[in-house]
């Protein structure tokens, strides 16, 4: 078994960090509010006071952090990641980020002799807590397959995709996807819901038609239930909107419903919602229409 540090204790690094606790490696973690390592030093981990620290004795260092910013800190910081590692470790960035930021990444490890994987995650809560993400990942193929399995107990499924900031391009590909889905499932539920139609009857159709997806069922349910307990927030939702659209127009790719669906997007947390689930988005077109889906 490796000796892992893990930093970023969030609502997805918590549940990757438990699982590789789980798998039985030695595990060394670190949070920017330290309290969120108890739970994990009570099962056994390590915990380090610095991400310099956390990082010195490791063999793999892994970390999922909200956004570009947060881990430009980490690995460029006071403190910070580059200033802990040495030659022969691997990073595994497991955030979602520009694939600059990647490469960015890689240069840096590439000075100390550190190999670098870019290695977003698809899923949210309950499958980081599960271990059954969707991992899809970018860099050297001997060194992806020296990581599955570490990687394996963290997924359901792995996808290596290329060279490095491949993995990074494609959680941005994949997200597009989603932002699109929960776009098309509100607007939907409130065109039914001013048709008069009940929403939960709408739903079981979603279940069985062939344009299908386990995406309407889970969001779905809770969004006519009123549920917008987080799991993926709103406000990640909009950050990675606008990375996409920063990296199509690094690419000069046309994303025109992208476009409409990142400025629903910008109204949903400009009132507010930005710490609900994505699913709160709804709540900016049902201002619009004048109903709200699943009310009695």
């Amino acid at each position: 078994m490796q000796h892992i540090a893990y930093l970023g204790l969030g609502i997805m690094g918590s549940g990757m960090a438990q699982n590789l606790l789980k798998s039985g490696h030695k595990l060394t973690v670190w949070n920017r509010h330290g309290d969120r390592c108890k739970p994990l030093v009570e099962q056994g981990a390590t915990q380090a006071e610095t991400p310099a620290q956390a990082v010195a004795e490791a063999d793999v260092v892994m970390y999922c952090l909200g956004d570009d910013a947060a881990v430009e800190s980490l690995i460029f910081g006071q403190n910070s990641v580059l200033s802990g590692v040495r030659a022969g470790q691997i990073a595994i960035d497991l955030s979602t980020v520009h694939p600059k930021t990647s490469h960015r990444e890689a240069a840096a490890y590439a000075e100390k002799q550190v190999e670098f994987l870019d290695a977003p995650v698809f899923g949210s809560k309950n499958e980081s807590a599960a271990g059954g993400l969707w991992i899809v990942v970018g860099g050297k193929r001997e060194v992806f397959e020296q990581v599955k399995p570490i990687l394996e107990p963290l997924s359901e499924s792995l996808h290596y995709m290329g060279e490095t900031g491949k993995g990074a391009a494609m959680k941005l590909t994949g997200n597009l996807i989603v932002a699109a889905q929960i776009e098309a499932l509100a607007e939907s539920l409130i065109l039914a819901t001013k048709a008069g139609l009940n929403p939960q009857d709408v739903l079981d159709v979603l279940r069985v038609v062939d344009f299908r997806s386990p995406l309407f069922n889970g969001v779905g349910a809770a969004l006519v239930k009123r549920d917008f307990s987080t799991s993926f927030a709103l406000k990640w939702m909009l950050k990675d909107a606008n990375l996409i659209a920063q990296f199509a127009q690094d690419l000069n790719s046309p994303i025109p419903a992208a476009a409409a669906i990142r400025e629903n997007l910008k109204a949903a947390v400009n009132q507010g919602w930005g710490e609900e689930n994505a699913s709160a988005l709804v709540k900016a077109l049902e201002a619009q229409a004048g109903v709200t889906v699943g009310k009695t």
